[in-house]
C-alpha cells in the first residue's frame, strides 16, 4: 500500500493549523499560477511569472508538510523530465517558425484581439517557459533543502 505523506508522517513539517491552511490554499495558488501562464499575452505575467507561482505552490507544500510530502508529488526524475520537456517544447516552437521562414516566426493564426487564442505561438511559448521555470525553481529549492540537511547530518 502506498504511503500518504500527509497522514503517515504527522510529526514532519509544521503545526496542524499551517497544514490545514496549506491544504485549503495550495490548489488555489497552483490554479492562479496556471492562469498567469495562460493569460500572459493578455495581461501582466506570462511563463516566467506563472512558473514562479507554480513552483511556490510546491515550496509551500514542502514547508508545511516536510520534504517527503513534496518529493512524493514531484520526484527528482519527474522534475528533470518535465524541465527537459519544457525546454524541448520551447525549442520546437522556435524551430517550427524557422522552417516557416525565420526563427520563432508565428506559424499560427492570430485570431481575434483580446481573446485567449489571439496571439499565435506566444501562449505555447508561455506554457513551455512556465513548465521549465516552475519545475526548475522547485528542483533548486529541493536541492538546497537536501544540501542543508546533509550539512547538518540529518
Amino acid at each position: 500500500m502506498k504511503k500518504n505523506p500527509f497522514i503517515d508522517h504527522p510529526g514532519a513539517g509544521m503545526s496542524l493549523i499551517v497544514k490545514t491552511i496549506t491544504r485549503l490554499t495550495i490548489g488555489l495558488i497552483l490554479l492562479f499560477g496556471i492562469y498567469i501562464v495562460l493569460h500572459g499575452h493578455l495581461s501582466p505575467g506570462g511563463g516566467f511569472a506563472g512558473g514562479v507561482i507554480i513552483a511556490l505552490s510546491f515550496v509551500h507544500l514542502m514547508i508545511a508538510f516536510g520534504k517527503d510530502a513534496a518529493v512524493s508529488k514531484v520526484s527528482k526524475n519527474m522534475a528533470a523530465n518535465l524541465e527537459s520537456i519544457g525546454a524541448l517544447i520551447f525549442l520546437c516552437i522556435g524551430l517550427l517558425g524557422f522552417f516557416g521562414g525565420s526563427f520563432f516566426l508565428n506559424i499560427l493564426g492570430k485570431g481575434e484581439h483580446f481573446k485567449l487564442f489571439s496571439s499565435g505561438t506566444i501562449p505555447l511559448s508561455n506554457i513551455a517557459i512556465g513548465l521549465k521555470v516552475g519545475v526548475g525553481l522547485f528542483a533548486i529549492f529541493l536541492a538546497l533543502v537536501i544540501l542543508e540537511r546533509s550539512k547538518k547530518g540529518l
